[in-house]
């Protein structure tokens, strides 16, 4: 492929993505229909929540100057809220993978979003109304594990995100380059996270990488092949760093943070498999002609009750300067600036800067800092690259913690996706014992809730990259999870449950979605435990159980899926 040219000013390029044409935009109508771009990592990083499912937003138009959608016409519509923006996502397959130029002209009034890829910022800046706007980036085109999945998926695709009012987009240019890379291997602070649309900064999830692209100028793109949950060994065992050195070339850089997954499992801490994992990936990094490059872990917003700052990664971090010394290394610093910028603005002034309700993961404003905070420390630590740092993009500072919007009741509860099919009619191991991580799994679906991209770190026995991660995520911020079934912050998700238990998640899900019926004595008075006695009344109320119970047995699976069932969420 020499060049690629779409042209947004015909009419003739509005159609939906598909894989046989080979480009087209992202809707959602688009998403029902193909389940691959039901994948963040290939729909451009942009998700559609559960209660807009089934509202077409991306309602595109065309004038003179390009392809837009009318945000403020759609936000107003659906949610009543204004300043929401719904994203134009264009998509282009290439023939291979490796690095391309890209080339995108835009119109927009006043502040306008431009992403790359899954979710990377590439231009964020003030328009003047009837003036275009020409961004040229590099673009780095790699396969992926999707978050979920554990085989890698072909990802020989480049797309953009326009967002903005009065946001059109003009025409799109693609051709290969042979610049160098910066590939970066990490954890969920570092991953391009996704975000759900209406789309707002603050309610985003976002980690520095994919905003690292904003401070640096053309001459090098970024591959960012971080993942929520890794540590030093998962990067390697679960396919991540395999695509990493497939396209790994002399005169390429890799920059490497891990530990806030690491610190979780005793074979990986800081002087034990997390610093032997780090050398490992220094002496590989070189031996394929490549540069390696340590950053210290992002800084927690965490604090001790008597108001003095926590540091739950001082020894990893000193872990990576040492090594740093050792192998003669750049280590760029995160863990000190960010540090540094947390405690200067205390608890509640670092809030705005992380997710709502969140102490780890940050925001695209806090992203949008951090990777600030990365290109301060190329510039002064690696040569090869400080002549490549801008500050173009100017400040992007948050106006307050926003709260995720309340659905609207038309869209809160989502009809089953298989139609009349009963609910886990395809439940295997039917007679098995359920364990506590399977139950959380299966309330929420049973709820209709959904499971989050990340884990917060609230429960000391789970990693973020197990499978039910993001489902006890969702049960936690949702209070679906008893305090009494946690010991000393471990859930024990190995632990087989008893049917108590599970009829005490149950009903506390549904609790979430409808109110509970009035509470009423029963027949299992004094026959289980206290803080189980209000929701077993009700699960009896509600004739989901009968009279034959033992409270305090194990529950197969099969057995808790039938009770599910009689929730009709």
């Amino acid at each position: 492929m020499s060049e690629k040219t779409f042209d947004f000013r015909k009419s003739d390029i509005i159609r939906q993505y598909d894989k046989e044409a080979g480009f087209g935009f992202i809707t959602e109508e688009g998403r029902r229909n193909d389940e691959l771009l039901r994948l963040s990592e290939l729909a451009l990083g942009f998700e559609v929540p559960y209660w807009y499912r089934d509202e077409n937003m991306s309602d595109i138009k065309l004038d003179g100057h390009g392809c837009y959608i009318d945000s403020e016409e759609v936000t107003k519509r659906i949610e009543a809220q204004e300043g929401r923006l719904i994203p134009l996502c264009f998509k282009a397959d290439v023939e291979q993978a490796g690095n391309y130029e890209v080339s995108v002209e835009f119109y927009g009034e006043g502040e306008v979003f431009l992403f790359a890829g899954a979710r990377r910022l590439v231009y964020r800046g003030n328009i003047v109304p009837a003036r275009s706007v020409t961004v040229v980036f590099p673009f780095c085109v790699c396969d992926v594990v999707p978050r979920t999945k554990t085989v890698r998926y072909d990802r020989r695709s480049i797309g953009v995100s326009l967002l903005g009012k009065n946001a059109k987009l003009s025409s799109l240019t693609i051709r290969r380059s042979d610049c160098p890379t910066i590939h970066i291997a990490g954890d969920s602070t570092v991953t391009d996270q996704p975000a759900e649309y209406p789309y707002s900064p603050a309610t985003s999830y976002s980690g520095w990488g994919q905003m690292l692209g904003l401070f640096i100028s053309g001459g090098v793109s970024i591959a960012n092949h971080s993942h929520s949950g890794l540590t030093v060994e998962s990067f390697r065992t679960e396919g991540h760093y395999d695509i990493l050195r497939e396209q790994l070339k002399a005169g390429d850089y890799v920059f490497m943070q891990f530990a806030h997954n690491d610190q979780k499992q005793k074979h990986l801490m800081a002087r034990g498999g997390y610093r032997d994992g780090l050398i490992a990936y220094i002496k590989e990094t070189r031996e394929a002609g490549a540069f390696p490059v340590i950053v210290t872990p992002l800084a927690r917003n965490t604090w001790k009750p008597d108001g003095t700052y926590n540091d739950l990664l001082e020894e990893y971090a000193k872990v990576c300067v040492e090594l740093g010394s050792e192998y003669d290394v750049p280590v760029l610093d995160l863990h000190a600036l960010s540090m540094a910028f947390v405690k200067e603005k205390g608890l509640e002034g670092a809030k705005p800067y992380y997710f709502p309700r969140d102490y780890t993961h940050t925001n695209d404003y806090g992203a949008y800092k951090m990777a600030g905070f990365i290109a301060d420390e190329i510039r002064g630590k690696i040569d090869g690259l400080s002549k490549l740092v801008t500050y173009e993009s100017g400040a992007w500072e948050p106006h307050g913690v926003e709260e995720p919007p309340v659905p609207p009741e038309r869209y809160r509860y989502i009809s089953n996706p298989a139609g009349n099919t009963e609910l886990f009619a395809d439940l295997e191991r039917p007679d098995d014992m359920l364990i506590r991580a399977e139950a959380i799994d299966m309330v929420i679906k049973a709820a209709k809730f959904f499971p989050t991209n990340v884990f917060n770190d609230v429960y000391d026995d789970i990693a973020g990259h197990e499978w039910y991660a993001g489902a006890v995520e969702c049960a936690y911020q949702n209070e679906i999870i008893p305090p009494q079934m946690v010991e000393n912050k471990r859930l024990m998700p190995q632990k087989q449950i008893t049917a108590q238990e599970f009829i005490a998640l149950m009903m506390r899900a549904c609790k979430g979605r409808r109110a509970l019926p009035k509470e009423e004595p029963c027949v299992y008075d004094g026959k289980c435990a206290p803080y189980c006695v209000p929701f077993v009344r009700a699960a009896y109320s509600m004739g989901i159980i009968g009279d034959g119970e033992d409270m305090g047995a194990l529950i197969t699976r099969g057995h808790a899926a039938k009770m599910c069932r009689g929730l009709n969420i």
